[in-house]
């Protein structure tokens, strides 16, 4: 898993290759520049031979090389941390941007089954870590591995001896921290699995919180974030503990290598073999070919964190895509909005299934109410009507052709949808009519309003059809209900599903909404979901559902005479209109 990690991400990395390349150039030239330093102030202690014996200009000369290997040291490391935050920043964009691409490609059921606030944390949170990890894998290990080729080669020419037993017995540092690197990975997957539970309970909470507060729920949401809260505290402080352990480990046997060449080096000083300055430079190259190791520690924590994030960005990547359009599928002009239904089941669990042999016909023009007790299997009927989902068996037509041999572009766009809370984006309210026709003219938006009978409440706006508004904005419910059925209008669809569209607002606010339903309606094939009975009166024909199967269907006056479902259905919304009254 780690490999086919590692792969993947080489492949977002490799697009960017002269990035890169200009990266690693500048490191090799910033670490061989700053290599350079111990050698000439090797030669500038060996200037010093004696008191009253010292060759000024030779140190004088020496200091200058020093001074311009410093610069150039610092001028291409600068350049390199450039190129490697642009690279890193890049490939974070990239694997954020294919994230969010599957999201949009992904089947509706794979969406509703993972929580919106874990996603939400992985598109942001995931990404912005694997960029900070790549950071550092290529600031930190790419000048690293010049370092120990360089001064490997450097200590070689200085003493092949010491060079030698520096060389075979430094990468036994690594053997401690390639195990503590497996389990500290473990637990900061663990520990970004709690964070997106935490985003998604937060979301959660936040989203809902005039509902909390109506229900005297806070003291159970604080208690439930504190049990999650503490999980992810205590997971951090697992993976933080064997992150931690790396960096000493390593350092511990560096030391003892670095002690260890001292010693052979002094001796060899002593006797003759090397000069003073050359043991100076010998120490400060076998300090620098250990360092790479002490820092590759001291960076996995924020690597295996990226390595555990990119992991959660490849599962929503690898999410399956919806099936592509069968071959020469309809493009379904001219649409005339005949739908029918035959013997369609559906179940999400297979085990409980949700609609069970659904049969219905609905003609060019119809209005056909779907009404029945929470949990009938109303709005999953919708969705197989849009395609969100398949049906598992029977058959979906518009215009005769089954919804397999339409273009799902084109089916989707052949409906016009009004749900309980109209979708506003923040954007001015011209911008939020022609969502669904960006190209759409000032004319063609303010005739949109006028037919939905909301150019009245639009015009009273500070900006009018160019006022900013959002979600969470003054607008009322009813007012967004409005702004959606004007996008309606807008686009011209041949067909209409009103899920509940009247059930968040009030009475009064509901026989404006209606009015310009009804407008809307004219002409075009309507499935009406409504639990207040009272608005379906005037429907072609009334679908009673009960567990997922169609019991009853006719008229209001018709249904009313039966005496059944949908009679105590009506009866029980006007007795509580009585006791309310």
């Amino acid at each position: 898993m780690k490999r086919s990690i590692l792969r993947r991400m080489l492949s977002y990395v490799g697009k960017y290759w002269r990035t890169l390349t200009l990266c690693a150039l500048s490191a090799v030239v910033s670490v061989a520049a700053f290599l350079l330093l111990p050698v000439i102030t090797g030669r500038v202690i060996d200037q010093i031979i004696g008191v009253g014996a010292v060759n000024f200009e030779a140190i004088y000369k020496l200091l200058g090389y020093f001074a311009l290997a410093l610069v150039t040291a610092s001028v291409f490391q600068w350049l390199m941390l450039v190129q490697a935050r642009r690279l890193s920043a890049r490939v974070a964009q990239d694997v954020r941007q294919d994230a969010f691409d599957r999201i949009h490609k992904a089947p509706l059921g794979t969406i509703d089954a993972h929580p919106h606030g874990d996603v939400v944390s992985r598109l942001i949170t995931d990404a912005e870590t694997v960029s900070d990890g790549l950071l550092t894998a290529i600031s930190g290990l790419l000048p690293g591995a010049v370092t120990v080729l360089v001064t490997m080669i450097l200590m070689l020419l200085l003493d092949v001896r010491i060079a030698i037993l520096v060389i075979l017995v430094t990468p036994l540092s690594t053997i401690p921290a390639r195990y503590i690197a497996r389990r500290a990975r473990r637990h900061f997957r663990e520990q970004n699995e709690i964070q997106g539970d935490m985003g998604a309970f937060v979301n959660e909470m936040v989203q809902n919180r005039v509902q909390i507060a109506a229900m005297a729920y806070e003291s159970v949401s604080q208690q439930a974030f504190e049990e999650v809260n503490d999980r992810f505290f205590k997971a951090n402080v697992r993976a933080m503990f064997y992150s931690s352990l790396a960096n000493p480990s390593t350092r511990l046997v560096n030391g003892l290598i670095y002690v260890t060449v001292a010693v052979l080096g002094a001796l060899s000083a002593i006797v003759g073999v090397l000069t003073v300055g050359s043991l100076s430079a010998l120490l400060a190259y076998a300090h620098q070919y250990t360092r790479p190791f002490n820092e590759g520690a001291a960076h996995l924590t924020q690597i295996q964190a990226a390595m555990a994030s990119l992991e959660r960005l490849f599962a929503v990547i690898d999410w399956e895509e919806e099936e592509s359009d069968a071959l020469g599928a309809s493009p379904l002009r001219d649409v005339t909005g005949k739908v029918s239904l035959r013997e369609v089941s559906f179940a999400y669990d297979k085990d409980s299934p949700v609609l069970q042999d659904i049969s219905i016909d609905a003609p060019s023009g119809a209005r056909i109410a779907i009404v029945g007790p929470t949990g009938s299997g109303k709005t999953t009927l919708i969705n197989l009507l849009m395609r969100f989902y398949e049906a598992d068996s029977g058959e979906i037509l518009v215009d005769d052709i089954p919804l397999q041999e339409i273009q799902r572009l084109a089916l989707r766009r052949s409906y016009g949808m009004v749900l309980q809370d109209s979708f506003i984006r923040t954007g001015t309210v011209r911008e939020n009519i022609a969502y669904g026709k960006r190209s759409a003219s000032l004319g063609e938006v303010i005739e949109a309003a006028k037919l939905a009978l909301a150019h009245p409440f639009i015009s009273a706006l500070p900006q009018g059809y160019d006022t900013i508004i959002t979600d969470d904005d003054m607008l009322s419910a009813g007012q967004k209900q409005l702004i959606g059925i004007a996008r309606i209008f807008l686009t011209k669809p041949a067909m209409l599903l009103l899920d509940e569209a009247t059930s968040s607002i009030d009475t009064r606010t509901e026989m404006l909404v209606q009015a310009s339903l009804r407008r809307l309606m004219v002409g075009r094939t309507s499935f009406i979901v409504a639990h207040r009975l009272g608005t379906i009166r005037e429907a072609d024909a009334i679908l009673v559902m009960d567990h997922g199967r169609v019991v009853e269907h006719g008229t209001h006056t018709e249904l009313l005479a039966q005496g059944g479902l949908y009679t105590r259905l009506y009866e029980s919304q006007f007795e509580n209109k009585e006791t309310n009254t």
